[in-house]
């Protein structure tokens, strides 16, 4: 049986979740209706706002645009950090309060200011990366280093590394082997938790890939800035898609954060 405080704090909690629910209903409902005036209900329901799209190139190319870059950058970030945190770890524990220190630097340079050096410092370079998806690639791998290195490093916290090695090594496997079999296998939910949080993050930024790339390379945000003029139905449907995309993938990695902390 529910007690009384009990049921006032439940009904507090329950209330900001559906305050805060509530503009992402609003919006969705507004992206199914055909038309919505002056009335409190709208004229009637349809779902050719998200017909319209996904079948329209112009989104599936950004939306593939932004898969790409965010894939790329996040499989850089992971074929960096894994052996550098294990090499850390394994061998020169006493580094990782530097490396603890070293990784909050991303986050002291605001977005813009870093756009505008990166500009700047590539603007006349000998190859032409301003403009192009490499440039973003650069960049949301130091967007989602400290991401993935938190996470990760807490997964490596919680092996008893030496142990382990050590066991694999009696076992007659190199070090190698211990880290792709031993090793690796008990960091996969960590890893994929940072991927999947790290992934949700980099999808929705928009500050580097308008200042870096713009039209040129018109990822998933660009795509949605430039077709904020068009019909707020359509972009009400773009702007649902997006959340539902994002909360899958915030919902994997909250399963798989769920998963290490057992």
């Amino acid at each position: 049986m529910i007690k009384s405080d009990q049921l006032y704090h439940y009904s507090v909690v329950y209330g900001i979740c559906g305050l805060l629910f509530l503009p992402i209903l609003a919006t969705f409902f507004y992206s199914i209706s055909s038309s919505w005036g002056a009335t409190i209900l709208p004229d009637g329901l349809t779902f050719k706002w998200y017909l319209m799209l996904w079948q329209d190139m112009r989104f599936i190319d950004a939306f593939s645009r932004s898969l790409l870059i965010s894939g790329a950058a996040l499989l850089l970030c992971s074929l960096l950090i894994l052996p550098l945190l294990f090499v850390v770890f394994y061998y020169f524990p006493k580094l990782q309060a530097l490396f603890n220190l070293l990784i909050l630097l991303p986050f002291a340079v605001p977005p813009v200011v870093s756009s505008v050096g990166l500009l700047q410092l590539y603007a006349d370079s000998a190859f032409p990366l301003v403009g192009t998806p490499w440039i973003l690639i650069g960049t949301y791998f130091t967007i989602a280093v400290p991401f993935m290195y938190r996470a990760i490093a807490n997964s490596f916290s919680s092996l008893n590394l030496n142990d382990l090695m050590d066991s694999a090594h009696l076992l007659g496997a190199s070090t190698r082997q211990a880290f792709f079999l031993i090793v690796l296998p008990n960091l996969k939910k960590g890893l994929l938790a940072s991927l999947f949080l790290s992934f949700s993050f980099l999808l929705g930024e928009f500050v580097f890939a308008n200042m870096l790339v713009g039209t040129r390379y018109e990822t998933l945000q660009i795509y949605l800035y430039n077709m904020r003029q068009t019909s707020g139905h359509f972009t009400s449907a773009l702007v649902i898609s997006y959340f539902a995309f994002i909360f899958f993938f915030t919902w994997l990695a909250s399963r798989f954060s769920r998963g290490t902390q057992q």
